[in-house]
């Protein structure tokens, strides 16, 4: 049993989150889900919707899969040292550390991604950029793995991610099997990603 602990934040981006949530919560004898924030309690999406945290980041709670969403509010988490230094420290305790979209700047500003290979939104893969500066950033790719550390593009990539994530924690047959039972196309070569040229990075 591996504890996911996801991370929001206000602004976060509702299927960066929800999406691979959703694929990890169909295998409940292999993950246990938690959404942590900065306080506990309710915290706004980017979309309005608000999502129940039930831990702050001092609760000192310990998680196998680290995991960063994306969304608005990374620009201004950015800056925020007490969530960069919870995200750091967390990281460094967990087997993995997943994120999706802008999520991979939040991992980038807290030192994690140095000299590694990763990935982001495209429409956002300048500002990410210059967030880690002695990143390895890969425009071409739906999602990156590199080492503990497995960050995805855009939104809808977090799902692909996150079954490709279970297909390395489980095998690619239980990881096929969570994608039919969600009647969704899993797009399984993390090198494809089309978003890449439509914003000119390819």
């Amino acid at each position: 049993m591996r504890k996911i602990g996801a991370l929001i934040f206000p602004g976060f981006e509702l299927l960066d989150v929800f999406g691979p949530m959703q694929m990890f919560g169909l295998l409940a004898d292999d993950f246990s889900l938690e959404l942590v924030a900065e306080t506990a309690g309710p915290v706004t999406s980017n979309q309005g919707l608000k999502a129940f945290a039930e831990k702050s980041l001092g609760d000192g709670g310990h998680y196998d899969v680290l995991f960063v969403p994306g969304g608005a509010g990374t620009r201004r988490e950015v800056g925020n040292p007490r969530l960069l230094d919870w995200i750091a420290h967390s990281s460094n305790t967990a087997e993995f550390t997943l994120s999706v979209c802008t999520g991979s700047a939040l991992l980038a500003k807290a030192g994690l991604l140095d000299n590694r290979r990763a990935t982001t939104n495209k429409a956002a893969f300048s500002w990410v950029c210059e967030q880690g500066p002695q990143v390895d950033w890969i425009p071409q790719a739906r999602w990156v793995e590199d080492g503990p550390f497995l960050t995805s593009s855009g939104v809808s990539a977090g799902m692909d991610m996150a079954l490709g994530a279970i297909a390395l924690m489980h095998g690619k047959d239980v990881a096929e099997k969570v994608a039919k039972w969600c009647e969704y196309t899993w797009h399984k070569d993390k090198t494809n990603d089309p978003f890449a040229r439509i914003h000119g990075l390819v």
